[in-house]
């Protein structure tokens, strides 16, 4: 027999509605589940009772979990008339049981009974599965409600001692900790999902009821407010609210509670101490070899942490200008010693030291100037100073992260002691910005005096147009004069600075697959007008064709040729030069910058920390990770510094941008540096030197409150061929600030894109290929920086690859069509539902104000108005206190088949075997199939409409045309508002008076003919 049982916990219930007429309730719980019910004592005189009471169920069928539902009201007991008053109920389907280790206290919102129910408030509950065989179920007492109410003028906390069998110690936290999660369960139609959070409302011994004793683990309850919705996904892959000690004060609900100390201009993270050593130059240093030369080096050590500078070969007064940063909290020395020495094949020679006692190193606090660096006399290994040792120009002081210093510093926080002498370009933080991106428009005119060796035939010509890898074709014209004419348009993308040229060719079809350049053209795009919107006219220009055979662009002056070809070239600067997903931009003005607009806020993102990362390399034998974030907002990439050797690295750092439109996303990505990494046997990165993304965060600047300070954890999920799978917890501090309240809104009306993509607007193939091209611009000038911010890395912060096709996609997407219809669903269900008088109540009031509406029809406007703005200030006190993340239900991430995630991680073109690829394709035709059906479907119907009146059912035409000239009759003669009272009466009437047969309207419509007899 199964030791399955179900525990409920009934901790409280807030904000009751009064029924005993004094203002308050006197309020009880009744559970049942399973054909078993239980009830709590009675809470006196209390709109937030605590009980803190535990039952457990038996469980007949385990596997008929799902299917059955657990229901709990709340009523006020009248003890004066022995009766019970509704206060609300709660209903929870048997899918959002989870185990006793998983589960948590959750506030459910009380639902109605009826329509004429008054309920408001919320209950909280701890529903969980259990199958400890030393917990006992409860027994089921059938006269509890007598006994409630004979027993209702005793203590509260009194209960009969046959049905105490345990007092579970007290489980709450006596500091009242305030602790958040979400709750994901069987989704509700009637509610939103929401979510807010609340602290532990009273310390009170829970009471467990049974026949034996039950043991319970002490465990401090996790209390959130819930609201069921469609995106529930599992409780790991939500978002957590934090409350971390951050520069400002602690942040508490998005509120900074000051501190006593000032705070800083980096006010959204952790301050942290380091150590700044600047080495800038020596001279006069020693020889040290026998030649007499010295290549000099210095290393700068504080305790087991050591950087080393780069060597100069045979000089002895280098200049390196380099700075280290030692953590303070990771320092386990109180001096620093800075060591000069000899680069040597076998042994580096000692030339000179310099020694600080750390307690003597000042303290800079920007805006303070930069510290001033001091000549030091060197000192030999006796502690002395000589004249002949040489001195070093140093620098020391301690700072935060908020030190000009910090970028290009050199950091120990980021090595360990055996990784000191690793390139410290790999590691640093660096800001990027994107090349800035124009298109460019070719319009080909015409070509003329075409000269062709072969007299016989007309020549077949086309012109070819190539900017770097990008390359377009006009379409073949055949030349009978000699002359050809296209006016056709061409755009290709190019960045600043233009280093690119524009070669054009006019080439001749010869034969298939064989063409010959007539002549060619070069021009460099620096040397190209620009222009910033449509109403700027540019006078075309007429180009001489070079000979094929010469080249670069000094050849145009020496050769003359008779060809002339007719161009229009410019730049668009009034076009938004998209390089990421529509729906992920991170900016949306134009290239020209005369037509910016002023920002209207400031965008502040604090990069805490990453916790529990999943290892995603081997270092001696154990797993570990080398990580780094990049975050992109418009043209400004951040990245921060590499911390090798760690699964919680924290980085606390601090980026700023300005934001120009609030229909913008801030993407941020996780990723672990493939230069540190274990090397193969030929010296290379075992994982092929490409950066592994580790996840993604993606939020959206119009969620966010202004002024707010959004600190939480967000998992880090990525799709792998075996499934979803959360590699860590990226920690953040987020918050937007406005410059201008009206100016933000005033956005709103505006339109999304510049002036030109309305005015001369590209097709939706176009856009697809220049972002492609765009894309790669941006990869190739940011992989040229130093640190390189990767190809890889930049195409999966710009979604590069979202265009491909993915069957989970394509489900996600569906799906997500029909959440937004489930509205229009579920109205259509209700006026079915009160078509066949179900409520009779219900559809005689529906009747009533019909009637009221019709007979004053100019109500019927203002009262949809006033009742979507009563919905939106009700929905108010439920809006989200979150940004959005990233959800594994709506992606369709979580019930993903295998092979349908083989089929997306594939390469394109294809590299599986034929007879996988065969199969997926008779998979995607199936499913075209489908949708083919769907839309000749549709196309049926609106035939049909036409075939009303095109006489092709001759019949048919006749009926629907003396239909007509009747209705006009009776239109005219009969006031509309009667006929609309008899139309709404017609379609509610009464089931006795409906047939089960469709009605004739249909039946004629559905006997229509349409041009599916014309089908092949």
């Amino acid at each position: 027999m199964s030791n399955l049982k179900l525990g409920v916990e009934v901790v409280s219930a807030h904000n009751l509605k009064p029924k005993d007429g004094q203002g308050s309730s006197s309020a009880f719980v009744e559970l049942l589940f399973d054909g078993q019910k239980f009830c709590t004592t009675v809470k006196e005189k209390d709109l937030e009772p605590v009980w803190n009471e535990s039952f457990y169920f038996n469980i007949s069928d385990p596997n008929n979990i799902p299917n059955l539902t657990l229901d709990a009201y709340v009523y006020n007991s009248t003890k004066n008339a022995q009766s019970k008053s509704f206060l609300g109920k709660v209903h929870i389907n048997g899918t959002s049981f989870v185990p006793h280790s998983d589960a948590v206290v959750l506030h459910y919102p009380l639902e109605k009974r009826g329509i004429f129910s008054r309920v408001s408030g919320e209950l909280g509950l701890k529903v969980f599965l259990t199958d400890d065989p030393s917990i006992k179920s409860s027994i089921p007492l059938p006269a509890m409600e007598s006994f409630l109410h004979a027993n209702s003028h005793s203590n509260q906390g009194q209960v009969p001692a046959q049905r105490i069998s345990n007092l579970i110690p007290n489980t709450f936290n006596n500091d009242r900790t305030e602790s958040r999660h979400t709750f994901h369960h069987l989704p509700n139609p009637n509610h939103q999902q929401q979510q807010h959070h609340s602290s532990v409302a009273a310390n009170q011994q829970p009471v467990t009821y049974g026949v034996d004793e039950m043991r319970s683990e002490p465990q401090a309850p996790k209390i959130v407010r819930m609201y069921s919705g469609s995106s529930s996904q599992p409780p790991e892959y939500a978002l957590k609210e934090t409350s971390p000690f951050l520069g400002g004060g602690q942040i508490v609900g998005g509120r900074v509670m000051r501190s006593d100390k000032p705070s800083g201009t980096y006010d959204l993270v952790e301050k942290m101490q380091f150590l700044f050593v600047r080495v800038v130059k020596a001279r006069d240093l020693p020889s040290k070899d026998v030649t007499g030369s010295l290549d000099p080096f210095v290393e700068v050590k504080v305790g087991n942490y050591k950087g080393i500078t780069k060597h100069f070969e045979k000089k002895q007064n280098p200049e390196w200008n380099s700075v280290f940063a030692f953590s303070k909290d990771r320092m386990q020395s109180s001096v620093l010693e800075v060591v000069v020495k000899d680069k040597d094949m076998l042994k580096d020679d000692f030339v000179g030291i310099v020694r600080f006692d750390l307690i003597d190193v000042p303290t800079r606090v920007p805006p303070d100037s930069p510290l001033a660096p001091e000549w030091h006399r060197l000192e030999d290994k006796k502690g002395e100073k000589r004249n002949d040792n040489g001195e070093l120009m140093l620098a020391v002081w301690f700072g935060t992260q908020a030190d000009e210093a910090f970028p290009d510093a050199w950091h120990s926080d980021a090595f360990t002691p055996a990784d000191s002498s690793l390139a410290s370009e790999h590691i640093r933080s660096k800001v990027y910005h994107s090349p800035r991106l124009w298109y460019v428009r070719v319009n080909v005119i015409e070509v003329q005096d075409l000269v062709v060796d072969e007299k016989t035939r007309f020549p077949d010509v086309y012109v070819k147009a190539q900017i770097g890898n990008q390359v377009l074709k006009t379409k073949p014209v055949q030349a009978r004069t000699m002359n050809a004419i296209w006016n056709e348009d061409m755009m290709f993308v190019a960045a600043e600075p233009f280093e690119d040229h524009l070669f054009l060719s006019v080439e001749d079809r010869v034969g298939p697959n064989k063409d010959e350049i007539m002549g060619k053209v070069i021009i460099p795009l620096n040397s190209v007008e620009r222009r910033a919107d449509n109403d700027r006219i540019f006078h075309t220009r007429w180009f001489n064709l070079q000979n094929p055979s010469a080249d670069g662009v000094e050849d145009k002056k020496k050769d003359k040729f008779a060809t002339k070809l007719h161009l229009h070239v410019c730049l668009e600067g009034g076009y938004h030069v998209l390089d990421e997903s529509t729906h992920h931009s991170s900016d949306l003005r134009p290239t020209a910058k005369q037509l910016w607009r002023p920002s209207i806020g400031i965008l502040e993102l604090g990069i805490l920390n990453v916790n529990a990362l999943h290892p995603s390399k081997t270092r001696n034998g154990r797993g570990t990770s080398d990580t780094y974030c990049v975050a992109k907002y418009g043209d400004k990439w951040v990245r921060t510094r590499t911390i090798i050797d760690s699964l919680n690295p924290i980085y606390n750092e601090q980026y700023t941008w300005e934001v120009y439109d609030p229909a913008t996303v801030l993407t941020l990505g996780v990723f672990d540096n493939s230069q540190f990494g274990e090397k193969s046997s030929n010296g290379h990165s075992s994982n092929g030197h490409k950066d592994m993304k580790i996840g993604k965060v993606r939020i959206r600047i119009s969620t966010l409150e202004t002024g707010r300070v959004y600190t939480h954890t967000y998992p880090l999920l990525v799709l792998h061929p075996s499934g979803v799978k959360k590699m860590g917890e990226l920690h953040l501090a987020i918050r937007f600030s406005c410059i201008s309240r009206a100016n933000m809104l005033y956005t709103y009306l505006r339109p999304l894109l510049p002036r030109m993509h309305y005015v001369r607007p590209l097709s939706v193939m176009q856009l697809d290929v220049l972002r492609h091209h765009a894309v790669s611009i941006v990869a190739a000038r940011l992989s040229r920086s130093e640190p390189p911010l990767r190809k890889e890395v930049v195409e999966y912060m710009t979604d590069a690859n979202a265009h491909l096709w993915s069957m989970r996609r394509s489900k996600a997407n569906f799906f997500r069509l029909i959440s937004v219809f489930n509205g229009l669903f579920a109205v259509g269900k209700w006026f079915g539902e009160l078509c066949m008088w179900k409520n009779p109540v219900t559809t005689v009031l529906v009747h009533v104000l019909f009637v009221m509406l019709i007979c004053f029809p100019e109500l019927i406007l203002p009262t949809v108005f006033l009742y979507m703005f009563l919905i939106g200030v009700w929905n108010y006190r439920y809006r989200p206190r979150y940004p959005p993340h990233m959800n594994t239900r709506i992606s369709y991430a979580d019930a993903v088949h295998p092979d349908e995630l083989d089929e997306e991680f594939d390469t394109f073109p294809t590299t599986r075997g034929p007879e996988l690829v065969r199969m997926r394709y008779d998979r995607l035709r199936s499913v075209a199939g489908r949708i083919q059906t769907v839309v000749g479907d549709v196309a049926s119907q609106g035939e049909r409409i036409q075939a009303l009146l095109s006489w092709r059912d001759p019949r048919a035409t006749f009926i629907f045309v003396i239909f007509c000239l009747l209705a006009a009759i009776l239109l005219y003669t009969t006031p509309f508002q009667v006929l609309a009272v008899l139309a709404g009466l017609y379609v509610m009437r009464h089931p006795r008076f409906r047939h089960k047969l469709p009605s004739a309207p249909l039946n004629f419509f559905r006997r229509l003919p349409a041009k599916t007899d014309s089908m092949l």
